[in-house]
Parts: structure tokens; sequence; C-alpha cells
């Protein structure tokens, strides 16, 4: 399902974008459709990159203005200013961990291409996230670990405990004991760090 399109980016795999609304699609995407910790890929040429949200923002310019308020209200412009622009929004942050080539092989890490300005975001599958996941022996990778220690910054341990819990559900008992060990890595550091601060 399409959420978003790409408005900004902050790094090569850090970037910004925009939840479509009822002015860019009929059928706009709910508030679950775009939740921490959801796998995204964003088309690029005949490949995908691979990312997932790991921060929201809202923007209402409306926000802080003082002093009376002209307009009229928000049905009553649909109908007589129907070209007024809706700043009003959500904003979602996207962590790149992976690609995705034109063979359906992925790779996970740092993607070489660069987004473009309006690319759409489109929410992945459970099947496209246990393939992204998977190596060529059928196992569980996730090599992109401590990118996301390095760039999520302060929802980098939540982050991936809600990844953790997301591919404990796909690959069940074949991964458990891998996952086990990634949890307890994941405690220890986040004990290591509140000790040190």
């Amino acid at each position: 399902m399409r959420i978003a399109k790409i408005v900004k980016s902050n790094s090569h795999v850090d970037y910004i974008g925009r939840v479509l609304d009822r002015l860019d699609s009929a059928d706009p995407p709910a508030p679950e459709h775009y939740q921490f910790g959801q796998f995204v890929s964003i088309p690029v040429d005949s490949s995908m990159a691979v990312g997932i949200i790991y921060n929201s923002q809202l923007i209402n310019p409306e926000y802080g203005r003082l002093g009376p308020r002209l307009s009229s209200s928000a049905d009553m412009n649909a109908v007589f200013s129907p070209d007024l622009v809706n700043e009003q929004g959500v904003l979602v942050g996207l962590l790149l961990v992976g690609s995705v080539d034109e063979r359906g092989i992925s790779r996970q890490g740092v993607p070489r291409a660069v987004i473009a300005v309006n690319s759409e975001v489109i929410t992945m599958g459970e099947e496209e996230v246990r393939s992204f996941h998977t190596d060529k022996n059928d196992r569980l990778r996730l090599r992109y670990y401590s990118q996301v220690i390095m760039h999520a910054r302060q929802f980098a341990p939540q982050l991936l405990l809600a990844v953790l819990d997301q591919l404990e559900a796909i690959f069940g008992e074949a991964s458990k004991t891998e996952i086990a060990v990634l949890r307890r890595s994941l405690n220890w550091q986040q004990v290591f760090q509140s000790k040190s601060m």
C-alpha cells in the first residue's frame, strides 16, 4: 500500500516522507499503516530501497498563529477555495537498511542509490519482510543492526525491539535462538548505556 512520498533527506540513509492524505489519494493510509517499526520499500529505477519507519512528526502551521482567524472551516474551504493547500500533515522518518535488486536479491546495509524527491513509499508485506531477512541457507539475517544503533539515535533500542518482535512472529521457532541472543545483546547495551550516563 502506498503510504507516503519522499519530501527530503537528512543523510544518505535517513529520509523524510509525507504521509498521503485525502488530497493525495482517494484511499489514504490509516495510522496503523505507518506505525513505528513498519518496513517499507521505495522503488528506485528497477530496484527498491528497503527502510523502516523510526520516527514521526506532526506538522501544523496553524498552531501558534495569534489573532482572529479570517478563514472558513475546512469543509467550507473545500467548496469555496478548492485550490487551498492543506498544510497540516504527518511526516515519517525512514531509515534505509538495504535494497532489493531487479532479480529479487536482497542486500542489507547502506543502499547505493539516492532516493529522489516524490518517490513513493510502500508498505512491505510479511512475505517481503521474510525474504529480505532470509539468507541463501534460509536462515535469519540481520546485518543492519549496527546501522540502526548508529542512525536511529534515541529510538534505536525500541526500533530494534519492534523489528525483533516482527521477525519472531514471521520466523517462529526456526530463528528463536538467534532472536533471543539479539534481545540479550540489546538489553545488555541498554543497561550499559544507562549506567554510563
